[in-house]
């Protein structure tokens, strides 16, 4: 049998790690919060959504645990920030099988790190569209029931492509699941979505909902998306139907971000939903937002230009993060235009 481990089980990897248990595969919990591994070790995994409430009992380790395990995995899901991908590669590498494969099911353009450490016949990239929260040890709260979670997965080698036909098989127990011929543009797609709404919404501490409600925000929610196609372009990616989408969807690359928000927006988050970003400040952690907004910004400096959108987004988020303000609606200042409304 398979044997899967799940390299942080917060809210989404601990719900799709119970998926993947319920299916009856060989699943190992890897986790970094000793108070949710206690939980888990005392009472499983409770996984709350629209359609079902389950409680799967699991097989649950904490990190300082990884040195004590001797069997090797056939496939790790990696689900930590993706600011953590490096580290968390390093410390699983000894336990991957030889022919085994990491897989980053995370934000960000993680791939190429994964690479580095693991060699691209071992390593796949994926998108993910779940919605959910974890506060409390044990419970993960999943707005997006299996019917209507979406994954991607692809490497960047005939090798790994083959792999990522068998983890495709596997991840079909948490969603719909589909082979990628391009990973790098499909992230990337996912990257434009997250744009424009993980960060932004969260600097006014609203949903994405409340936060298309302020005046000028859906547009600059928009617009952050836009310079990340922009940017994706330039850099060769090129517009992939992903989240269920068709060609036809993403025809217009102008109106792929407006595409991709009204999506996520409309199928995928429900109207209290908070985002990761939010619901790291919440929790007193730093976001992910140099891995999502600060990419795009970095990337088209690289390339010679500016994405000020973005660079609004990043520099509100460090000073929220830095605690020179906190987040409100009364930020939307921040991110509008200079001149805005004047």
């Amino acid at each position: 049998m398979t044997r899967i481990a799940v390299l942080g089980t917060g809210a989404n990897g601990g719900s799709i790690g119970a998926d993947l248990t319920r299916g009856g595969l060989d699943v190992t919990f890897v986790e970094q919060w000793p108070e949710h591994v206690a939980a888990m070790r005392r009472r499983g995994i409770r996984v709350q959504m629209p359609d079902a409430d389950e409680f799967t009992e699991v097989r649950a380790f904490n990190l300082c645990d990884v040195a004590t395990l001797r069997e090797r995995f056939d496939v790790v899901l990696v689900l930590v920030k993706a600011y953590d991908t490096r580290w968390a590669c390093e410390l699983i590498k000894p336990l991957v099988a030889e022919d085994g494969v990491v897989v980053g099911i995370q934000n960000g353009m993680t791939l190429d790190t994964i690479v580095d450490v693991m060699g691209a016949d071992r390593s796949l990239g994926a998108v993910i569209e779940i919605a959910s929260t974890m506060f409390e040890p044990g419970l993960v709260r999943r707005d997006t029931p299996r019917s209507q979670s979406w994954f991607a997965v692809g490497g960047l080698t005939t090798v790994a492509q083959d792999k990522a036909s068998d983890v495709a098989r596997l991840l079909r127990s948490s969603g719909t699941v589909e082979v990628s011929d391009d990973i790098l543009s499909s992230k990337w797609m996912k990257l434009v979505a997250n744009c424009t709404e993980l960060v932004t919404s969260a600097v006014l501490d609203l949903t994405v909902h409340e936060a298309a409600e302020i005046p000028g925000m859906r547009d600059v929610m928009i617009e952050a998306g836009n310079e990340a196609v922009r940017t994706g372009l330039a850099l060769g990616r090129t517009i992939r139907p992903v989240l269920g989408l068709t060609a036809q969807d993403v025809a217009d690359a102008e109106k792929v971000a407006t595409v991709l928000f009204d999506i996520v927006h409309d199928r995928f988050v429900t109207p209290g939903q908070q985002t990761t970003v939010l619901q790291d400040w919440i929790k007193g952690r730093r976001s992910e937002v140099h891995q999502i907004n600060g990419h795009v910004a970095a990337e088209r400096a690289r390339l010679g230009g500016r994405a000020p959108v973005n660079e609004r987004v990043v520099e509100a988020a460090r000073r929220i993060e830095e605690r020179e303000i906190a987040p409100g609606p009364e930020a939307a200042a921040l991110l509008l235009a200079p001149g805005h409304g004047r």
